[in-house]
């Protein structure tokens, strides 16, 4: 069996992971791609099987984005987005189970028909079981992101690392897209990328992450096994990290 680097994980998925994308444009076709959310409950299986404890929060992207919001009053969006989060935290707890992995849902806000109202210490006592924990509805307040949210949910149950799944290889030092000199970093600190005004994560995320010391790895959620590669320290993504250090490109 393969050395797990880091134990204990919290993983963020956007929610465009989750959606099925049109292969020419990149736009969302469906709100689900069941062969993406398939293939990552397989890959987490794979990590609880190694001993892994998990954390999980999801975006609400591929559901509801700030421009379906215009005109309607930001917190009320934000509770629509916390809604949305709702949604795709059932849909992954529905595949990790048919994977018998039994994850649980927990919700900053109250609904108890769906969801378990969160608690940091019984997300601790169920992720040492190995039941993974799905984070719902962010922090359960308006104008705060699910990157925010997440750091904060990470720290309330002692992750060694938050992992975080984009479309994107890493950090990079401009858009790719747009700017063909880009580099992308191996690592960097949260303090450069501030600096810097990389959107590796919200200003607020990285902050708070910073302060009190926990490393964000940004890897390519869509490449083969890349959940595994990262929990078992395999040269894979960006490291954003809250050591003051020089940052190193690829």
């Amino acid at each position: 069996m393969e050395d797990i680097k880091y134990k204990r994980v919290f993983l963020k998925l956007s929610g465009e992971a989750l959606a099925k994308k049109d292969s020419q444009t990149g736009e969302i076709k469906e709100i689900f791609d069941p062969e993406m959310i398939s293939d990552i409950a397989s890959s987490i299986k794979k990590c609880c099987d190694m001993g892994v404890g998990f954390g999980i929060m999801i975006g609400a992207g591929n559901i509801w984005r700030g421009k379906f919001g215009q005109g309607v009053n930001r917190a009320k969006a934000d509770h629509m987005g916390m809604l949305a989060t709702t949604i795709n935290c059932l849909r992954m707890q529905d595949a990790l189970q048919k994977c018998g992995i039994d994850a649980v849902v927990m919700s900053a806000v109250s609904m108890t028909d769906f969801a378990e109202s969160f608690n940091y210490e019984k997300a601790i006592a169920y992720i040492k079981e190995g039941r993974p924990v799905i984070f719902a509805c962010g922090a359960g307040i308006p104008y705060i992101s699910t990157d925010t949210a997440g750091v904060v949910r990470a720290l309330e149950i002692d992750a060694d690392i938050i992992l975080m799944a984009k479309n994107i290889d890493g950090v990079y030092s401009a858009d790719p897209a747009v700017d063909k000199s880009a580099v992308r970093y191996k690592v960097i600190s949260y303090k450069s990328c501030l600096d810097a005004g990389l959107k590796a994560t919200d200003a607020s995320a990285s902050a708070i992450a910073m302060e009190r010391g926990i490393d964000t790895l940004v890897f390519p959620l869509r490449e083969k096994n890349s959940i595994k590669l990262a929990i078992t320290g395999n040269n894979i993504g960006t490291l954003v990290t809250a050591q003051d250090i020089p940052s190193e490109t690829y």
